[in-house]
């Protein structure tokens, strides 16, 4: 029986379109359960059955009504108190699906989310995006905290901000960029603070290292010029924290056909 279970948490930019790399994802790194964000399609629209042909049996989804936004869950291991919370009184705005796993007879709740970017401009008070990414910041600390019941939690997603200076590629010239800003960064800690979550990267990878999960579009050569931002978030409760044994950013998923602009991240937890 197995004790271990890798979680993959990645920004696919559209599962339709890029279906055929969440399947390489899926045949050639394996994770246990993989949490998709900005899924652009309704949920009846999803790929399920393809992925299920490659033992991901057990699928969850939360598309909404519009086809914008959208998460969802992969899993070889069954999904128990599937869940989706809408946020700042947003139904059309799916951006939450959470889901519990059981490994070793230990339970795992997963909450995987799409934080808004927030537009371009950061002053919410012109900027109504700007503001709706705050307010959901908000909601998160007031309510994440208590939302899986005592039960031990992993929180991941396309958090869309990077909060600290060495998850940008400069953080001079990116402090009045939104995903960087000062109250974007305080906003998204106080979330982390409030339900006393480890954040799993920074444990593996110091944070005097400079870490990245999302690289622009617009660079011509990505790789090379490297000006990434950390986007992308890991984060545990102090007990399975404690049991992590590995974490990565398959940053070769960036030069894959038809690739998302973000990486894929893998933590594995050892609940034997």
């Amino acid at each position: 029986m197995t004790t271990t279970l890798t979680v993959a948490t990645w920004n696919i930019n559209s599962v339709r379109m890029r279906r055929l790399i969440v399947e390489r994802l899926l045949n050639e790194v394996g994770p246990d359960v993989v949490c998709l964000q900005e899924t652009k399609c309704q949920d009846a629209q999803f790929p399920s059955a393809d992925f299920r042909k490659l033992g991901y049996e057990h699928v969850a989804c939360n598309g909404g009504r519009g086809g914008y936004h959208g998460v969802a869950i992969l899993s070889r291991l069954p999904l128990a108190d599937v869940e989706v919370r809408d946020f700042c009184g947003k139904d059309v705005d799916p951006r939450h699906l959470a889901a519990t796993v059981t490994v070793n007879g230990r339970p795992v709740r997963l909450h995987n989310f799409y934080v808004p970017a927030g537009g371009d401009e950061p002053d919410p008070e012109a900027n109504p995006k700007f503001r709706h990414k705050l307010d959901f910041l908000a909601e998160m600390a007031a309510w994440l905290p208590g939302a899986s019941g005592g039960v031990p939690d992993v929180v991941v997603g396309d958090l869309n901000v990077a909060p600290y200076e060495t998850d940008v590629w400069s953080h001079k010239a990116l402090i009045d960029v939104v995903s960087h800003t000062p109250i974007e960064c305080e906003a998204l800690e106080k979330v982390r603070l409030a339900g006393g979550w480890v954040d799993v990267a920074r444990t593996f990878v110091p944070i005097e290292e400079r870490l990245y999960t999302w690289w622009s579009y617009r660079a011509k050569d990505w790789r090379a010029t490297d000006k990434g931002r950390r986007l992308d978030h890991v984060w545990a409760h102090p007990d399975l924290a404690a049991r992590a044994t590995a974490f990565r950013v398959l940053k070769d998923a960036r030069d894959w056909d038809r690739p998302s602009d973000h990486a894929p991240l893998l933590v594995t937890l050892d609940l034997g």
